[in-house]
C-alpha cells in the first residue's frame, strides 16, 4: 500500500524527468534541426492515479510536448497553417524569428508580420493561421511547446520524408501536416529575401 497523507490521499511515487543539455532525440527536418526534449510520455501521469490491487499506478496522457527548433540563417519555415487539436508556444532563445499571420484567401501575402527577438514569447492557439521563418543573417533557436503533445510525432514523421540540409518541399510538409490535424492556408512558404 502506498504512503498516504493524513486525509488518506495516496502519495504518488513519481520522479522528475531530467533532460541534460544537448540530450534528447535529434531530428533533421530539411535545413532545420529539432531536438525533442519531451514527447508527452512523461507528462500527465499524476492526473490519472488509479489504485489497482492495493498498488498505485499511473498513466501518461501526453499533455505536453517540448522541442528546441534550430533554424539556419535565411531559412523559410513551413507553409502557413493552423492546428485543429493543439496549441503551440515559441520562446526565442537565440537570434530572431519572423512570425507570419497569412491573409486568408490571398496566397503569399501576410496581414501581420512580427519579428521576435531573444526573450520574446509567441502563443499560437488552436485555429490561428501562422508560420515562421528566419530571413536573418544568423542562426535562430526557439523553445517550442505543443499541448497536447501528439504534434511532436509530426516532426518525427517529417524527419523521414525530407533530405537533410535541403529545403523541405511544401508538398512534403503538407502531407505530414494533414496526418496531424493541421490545415494548410496556402502553399507558399514565407521565404528569405533574395
Amino acid at each position: 500500500m502506498p504512503a498516504t497523507l493524513a486525509n488518506g490521499i495516496p502519495i504518488p511515487e513519481l520522479d522528475i524527468n531530467f533532460v541534460p543539455a544537448k540530450a534528447g532525440e535529434v531530428l533533421k527536418l530539411g535545413p532545420l534541426t529539432c531536438r525533442i526534449m519531451e514527447d508527452g510520455s512523461n507528462t500527465g501521469r499524476s492526473s490519472y492515479l488509479i489504485i489497482i490491487s492495493s498498488r498505485l499506478t499511473s498513466s501518461a496522457d501526453n499533455r505536453l510536448g517540448v522541442a528546441e527548433l534550430i533554424m539556419p540563417p535565411k531559412t523559410p519555415g513551413p507553409p502557413p497553417h493552423w492546428h485543429e487539436m493543439h496549441d503551440e508556444t515559441f520562446f526565442v532563445t537565440k537570434g530572431n524569428v519572423r512570425f507570419h499571420v497569412p491573409e486568408v484567401g490571398n496566397p503569399g501575402v501576410d496581414k501581420k508580420v512580427t519579428d521576435a527577438k531573444v526573450g520574446d514569447y509567441v502563443v499560437v492557439p488552436i485555429r490561428a493561421p501562422h508560420t515562421f521563418s528566419n530571413p536573418f543573417d544568423e542562426e535562430a533557436r526557439m523553445f517550442f511547446t505543443s499541448t497536447p503533445s501528439f504534434y511532436i510525432n509530426y516532426f518525427k514523421l517529417l524527419s523521414t520524408m525530407g533530405e537533410e540540409g535541403k529545403p523541405m518541399p511544401a508538398e512534403v510538409s503538407m502531407t505530414a501536416m494533414a496526418m496531424y490535424a493541421t490545415t494548410v492556408v496556402d502553399k507558399q512558404p514565407r521565404k528569405a529575401p533574395e
